[in-house]
């Protein structure tokens, strides 16, 4: 052969393989890419070419589907009580990607999931059937919540210490998810309500943590216990008043000049909320055993799922001992959620076990057969002991019968709790965030829940806000709902 023509021939056929291997790749490599890829107008028109699956509450779908007109995505997203249940729903869009539960389980709900795929679907390469969320929420105490935030800016969870189903689910102020659904509005509703100031699209229940207060007081207490420190509840601690913090001239006040802090027992710091036991118990300790106690309720964890991913609540590192004074209030930058402060009335009540908060039940394919069952895989935890947590109990018993959270008192149920005021702002120049974390437990049925809340704003006046007067309230109204 011609040497010309066979250098041509190989080159020519070069051409040929790398077509061959760029075809290959963009069909098997780079397709799936642009297949998935956020802006491909065809998964819109694939998602909403029918109805959803639904997100169900104690039986109840509380989404659905409506036909729409003059679009070539057929269906969009419908919502009932919508701001009742956003914090647990979120939204499904056509313009934007899903939220909370609607972003979680989307490839269930819109058939995508494989587990929901049949043989004929595998054969015809037709999209499955979509499936159902089935929640924990309990919508009497979804209500209680909410109806009790009312007006105020705030947040609460509650919680089964028992199985660790979650309750109820509650921010305020809220939004109506059906305001995002359709394209040709959502554009418009998406700038409402990123520009108003009240952030009704933030997730305070599980995604915004702030300052505990004194509510942390109960991880410090147990750290005490657990350490040996101190052997009960009712040992005379070893707590000046006032106490100067370590390394300055700066007293850690109490709330009540005539409170009797000084060497105060913990039933009766917590009764008080004497601020000096507990920064000083907090420095006696050590960061790093605060920590690790405050680790195993669940601080520090930046995977934690319910499933929606919550943010972690933090204890810091890495702090001189007046910082480890002003955390062991549960300031600094010591933050919390309302779910992770649920999570530590939750382990007490239960013994010093806790059972991993979930808020979804199940999973079906559209038959109604179980693909997943989560209250069947939920760890539990030892947190502390049974011991340390019968004395939490008998504490937090006396805090609501006879100190700060006599607001959270319900007749027929023992009830334990917390109060916490937060500071906010440089030299607390801002209204302090007021909270409340309890546990409830029926006299005559044997229920029990765990509530945590926190009320971010309210119009209350200054001198008015506090755990007791703002956040045990919304406490009370939820355990009743949950205990009936």
């Amino acid at each position: 052969m011609n040497k010309t023509i066979r250098r041509a021939s190989v080159f020519t056929l070069l051409l040929v393989l790398a077509l061959l291997v760029r075809a290959t790749w963009l069909q098997y490599y780079d397709g799936k890419a642009l297949a998935d890829d956020n802006d491909n107008r065809r998964n819109a028109i694939a998602t909403y070419s029918r109805p959803l699956g639904n997100i169900i509450v104690a039986g109840d779908a509380i989404t659905g589907s409506a036909r729409t007109k003059g679009s070539d995505l057929a269906y969009k997203r419908t919502y009932k009580d919508g701001k009742l249940y956003a914090a647990v729903t979120g939204f499904a869009s056509q313009a934007y990607a899903p939220t909370q539960l609607e972003g979680v389980h989307k490839d269930l709900l819109n058939g995508t999931d494989n587990r929901l795929r049949t043989v004929m679907d595998t054969v015809t390469g037709e999209r499955a059937e979509p499936g159902d969320v089935l929640t924990t929420i309990d919508p009497a105490v979804q209500k209680a919540a909410y109806r009790a935030l009312g007006g105020n800016k705030g947040a609460a969870v509650a919680i089964d210490p028992k199985t660790g189903r979650i309750l109820a689910v509650v921010s305020t102020p809220s939004y109506d998810p059906s305001s995002l659904t359709d394209a040709n509005t959502a554009g418009t509703a998406w700038k409402t309500l990123n520009a108003d100031e009240d952030k009704p699209l933030t997730n305070r229940a599980l995604r915004q943590p702030l300052p505990p207060g004194s509510t942390f007081k109960l991880v410090v207490a147990a750290a005490a216990l657990e350490d040996g420190l101190y052997k009960n509840v009712d040992e005379p601690t070893d707590s000046p008043d006032p106490y100067i913090m370590p390394g300055t001239v700066r007293e850690l006040p109490n709330e009540s000049k005539s409170a009797p802090c000084k060497n105060a027992s913990i039933r009766v710091a917590l009764r008080y909320s004497c601020n000096n036991v507990f920064g000083h118990m907090a420095v006696e300790l050590g960061q790093d055993k605060v920590r690790a106690m405050a680790e195993k309720f669940g601080f520090n964890d930046d995977e934690r799922d319910v499933p929606v991913r919550a943010y972690p609540s933090v204890y810091p590192s890495g702090m001189d001992k007046a910082q480890t004074a002003l955390s062991g209030i549960g300031q600094f930058d010591v933050t919390a959620t309302p779910l992770q402060m649920a999570m530590v009335s939750a382990a007490i009540a239960n013994g010093g076990k806790l059972v991993s908060p979930h808020m979804v039940s199940q999973i079906t394919d559209s038959g109604g057969d179980v693909l997943k069952d989560y209250d069947d895989g939920a760890d539990t935890t030892e947190i502390v002991s049974s011991t340390t947590a019968e004395q939490l109990q008998s504490a937090m018993e006396t805090v609501v019968k006879e100190g700060t959270g006599t607001n959270a008192l319900i007749d027929g149920v023992t009830v334990g709790g917390k109060t916490g005021t937060a500071q906010h702002g440089e030299n607390n120049s801002k209204t302090p965030y007021a909270w409340f974390t309890s546990y409830g437990k029926s006299d005559g049925n044997g229920k029990e829940v765990a509530v945590a809340v926190m009320v971010e704003q309210s119009d209350a006046a200054r001198s008015e806000v506090s755990g007791n007067g703002l956040a045990a309230p919304v406490a009370r109204a939820m355990m009743r709902a949950a205990l009936k």
